[in-house]
């Protein structure tokens, strides 16, 4: 079993914690991994991306030419890399901030509402965990209690960010 996948958004969006919480996470599990993170010289508010491969066996390259997964938080993202993604796989956009319809057939698009979930749980910026926790969900890569332990060893002791995170991802998860 190889899986990668592709993790986008604007600089800010969380979208390499996400990518360091699914590597860490599968890790735990046992799991090989690689995390390859991309992102502009502007960092907040520029694009970032990441890729994160997961296999039982060694992993030969971190580059994801045709992802079973991407992860889409914005408008930019979702169009960039819909035509990357492998035919069959699963495309997960943050409905809240992505209008466009996707142009493929032959891929399934997971809608989530991460902003207006995050902002309904009082924690904006916690989109990021609302979209995590729906890809887990779907996609079985890694299990919630793998994610929510990773979680709390990438933010330390600080209990009340845990607790914003466990919530979004949980309300995520349970979404979908």
């Amino acid at each position: 079993m190889l899986v990668k996948t592709i993790i986008a958004g604007f600089g800010g969006q969380g979208v390499l914690s996400m990518g360091v919480n699914l590597a860490e996470a599968a890790m735990q599990e046992g799991k090989n991994v690689t995390y390859l993170p991309a992102y502009g010289a502007e960092v907040r508010g520029g694009t970032a991306n990441c890729t994160v491969a997961i296999s039982d066996d060694e992993i030969a390259s971190p580059v994801a030419s045709s992802p079973d997964f991407v992860i889409a938080l914005n408008q930019p993202s979702a169009l960039r890399f819909q035509n990357q993604i492998q035919s069959g796989g699963l495309f997960f956009v943050n409905s809240s901030l992505v209008e466009t319809e996707l142009s493929r057939g032959d891929i399934t698009a997971i809608k989530v509402p991460a902003s207006n979930i995050a902002e309904e749980l009082g924690s904006s910026r916690s989109a990021n965990m609302v979209m995590l926790g729906a890809f887990i969900k779907k996609s079985g890569v890694v299990s919630l209690e793998s994610i929510v332990e990773a979680l709390a060893q990438t933010l330390g002791g600080k209990k009340k960010l845990l607790d914003i995170n466990e919530r979004a991802l949980r309300a995520g998860y349970d979404l979908v």
